[in-house]
């Protein structure tokens, strides 16, 4: 294994009721903007959980944040921010609005040029605002952790950045506020957890037995709780399992002193960017292939993960077997895993591995990944299902 430093001070509250706690939680002279998406939030009452919690606080709220939070929306708050000299900001949302918060108060301190720097990394965070999160919907683990992706639609770019200046203070999930959500925006979170989880487990086999154990325990939570949230979408544990397992998910934890892949991610990102499917659904179409294109390296860990996790260990073909399994937990839960389920022509992403490659990118665990074996990995998916 190899040496490594964790690092997490993000204060969770977790449970029924917590919103409240926000009057605790926020300093009293905050100047608080009120990040948001479309306003699901005022349908199913967050919201007014939400303002009665700052009742005593001052406070503005910011709308319109997107799925894939867009650069220019970002810069019209951090513009606000500066202007009315704001200096606390609380996501209150999903996954979107928690990434946007943190390149909002990256950029609202930065002060050495373009903010986009952040996200491309040709600049560095020195300070950020202090955020806190009111969660929403679980799915991408950024209510845990430094990392966000932010989309610039306007050059049809989605890339991500990390910080440990981006960290929220605190963030509240409260598994009721995600009762109301879209079956297959629940679908959505659930396969983006999973992914995660393969993401730091799915690499080359290295001596780390804890980190695989408490993947496996993630991952078989999430087969078992993935589909029951679809048939009773008001169990509160349901929701509350799963709510939990995406925290885990992408926190550090697991990742500890182990290789990571991250290309699936990388390669979904150009895909929701150029078609604009959704992250899960992108993540779905390329796992299967890469991991088929990229058998060889990760064969060992394929078989462990078929026979701890997916029960297929007496297969002819564990590994193929394993992502076969794979696939249908996927379509299970209403995520197509072809490209073709999106209406994508296989010649319209051969692009994608250049854009990659032009930006100097080298993905997977080992940087083997190339614009060449993107364009494999694609065509993998634009195979025909069974």
């Amino acid at each position: 294994m190899r040496s490594f430093a964790f690092c997490n001070p993000v204060h969770i509250v977790f449970g029924k009721g917590k919103i409240a706690e926000l009057d605790r939680l926020i300093p009293e002279d905050a100047f608080v903007l009120v990040l948001m998406g479309g306003g699901s939030v005022k349908k199913n009452g967050v919201y007014d959980q939400v303002v009665q919690a700052l009742k005593s606080r001052k406070r503005e709220d910011f709308w319109g944040i997107e799925a894939n939070p867009d650069y220019d929306t970002c810069m019209r708050a951090v513009e606000r921010i500066r202007s009315e000299k704001m200096n606390f900001v609380l996501a209150v949302g999903g996954g979107s609005v928690v990434d946007a918060a943190k390149f909002i108060v990256a950029a609202a301190c930065y002060e050495d040029g373009d903010p986009w720097d952040i996200v491309t990394g040709k600049g560095r965070i020195k300070a950020a605002l202090s955020f806190g999160a009111v969660l929403t919907l679980a799915a991408t683990g950024s209510e845990m952790n430094a990392g966000s992706v932010i989309s610039r639609r306007s050059i049809g770019a989605k890339l991500p950045f990390s910080s440990d200046k981006v960290f929220p203070k605190f963030s509240i999930l409260d598994p009721e506020t995600t009762y109301s959500l879209p079956a297959h925006i629940s679908a959505c979170g659930v396969v983006d957890a999973y992914v995660h989880v393969l993401e730091q487990y799915l690499s080359h086999d290295l001596p780390a037995p804890l980190q695989d154990r408490q993947a496996e325990a993630i991952l078989l939570t999430l087969l078992e709780e993935g589909p029951k949230v679809l048939e009773s979408p008001e169990d509160y544990h349901v929701r509350a399992n799963i709510m939990w397992c995406a925290t885990q998910a992408l926190n550090g934890l697991i990742g500890c002193g182990v290789l990571q892949d991250w290309a699936t991610h990388m390669i979904g990102h150009e895909l929701t960017a150029a078609f604009g499917i959704a992250h899960a659904e992108s993540l779905a179409v390329v796992l299967p292939a890469l991991l088929r294109e990229r058998r060889e390296k990760k064969e060992a860990k394929l078989v462990q993960y078929g026979r701890r996790v997916l029960g297929v260990g007496e297969a002819e073909d564990v590994a193929e077997a394993a992502v076969a399994a794979t696939e249908v937990f996927f379509r299970k839960m209403g995520l197509g895993t072809r490209l073709s389920d999106y209406g994508i022509p296989a010649e319209a992403t051969f692009m994608l591995g250049d854009i990659l490659d032009n930006r100097g990118f080298r993905l997977g665990e080992d940087r083997a990944v190339n614009g060449v074996m993107i364009q494999k990995i694609l065509g993998r998916a634009a195979e025909p299902w069974n």
